[in-house]
């Protein structure tokens, strides 16, 4: 068996993926993992920071090297340490939680490149599906824990979340992903 431990090249990520060393389930750590967002609000003059605190997720690695999986996103659990902001993302101006409580992401796919991988699938937000594909960083600790680092750039418009009085919050929205999966 192939391995790395550390950040993967494209050589060694792709001789695991044929070898067959990552084949099999795989089931994201939620206690390890966290998926961070971040805007500007205010014209642009202001970062805002969230975090969202219910992450679940999955994956699979056939034989061949295929991979899937899925990361589902609790849209109630934002928290930007603000409750009157994060009740209104809570809303249907925003997230519609109450009637849309999901976010998720629908890996179909990934593609060594580089330092790391390409992941490609599908993202859904609101009821609203679209294309997305991601640089990552993959690194492996022992036998049973891969991690990936990305970050996914994001247009809430693309979403149907277009509330924005006076162009006062930016519509361009970054991902920081940090995903930590250990083998079933």
């Amino acid at each position: 068996m192939q391995a790395f431990s550390g950040q993967a090249t494209t050589a060694p990520l792709r001789a695991l993926l044929t070898d067959r060393a990552l084949a099999g389930e795989w089931v994201l750590n939620s206690g390890k993992s966290s998926i961070r967002l971040t805007t500007r609000s205010l014209w642009g003059l202001l970062p805002v920071n969230g975090v969202f605190r219910e992450v679940s997720g999955n994956g699979t690695v056939g034989a061949d090297g295929a991979v899937s999986g899925t990361v589902t996103v609790a849209a109630a659990s934002i928290d930007t340490k603000n409750g009157r902001r994060d009740t209104h993302l809570r809303s249907a101006d925003f997230f519609d939680s109450a009637s849309k409580p999901d976010i998720t992401f629908a890996a179909d796919g990934i593609q060594p490149s580089g330092q790391g991988i390409t992941v490609t699938g599908t993202l859904t937000v609101r009821g609203c599906t679209r294309p997305l594909s991601f640089h990552a960083g993959v690194s492996r600790h022992g036998d049973s824990e891969i991690c990936l680092d990305a970050e996914a750039r994001i247009n809430r418009a693309d979403f149907g979340l277009t509330w924005n009085p006076a162009g006062a919050v930016g519509l361009n929205n970054t991902l920081a992903i940090h995903a930590v999966f250990t083998r079933r």
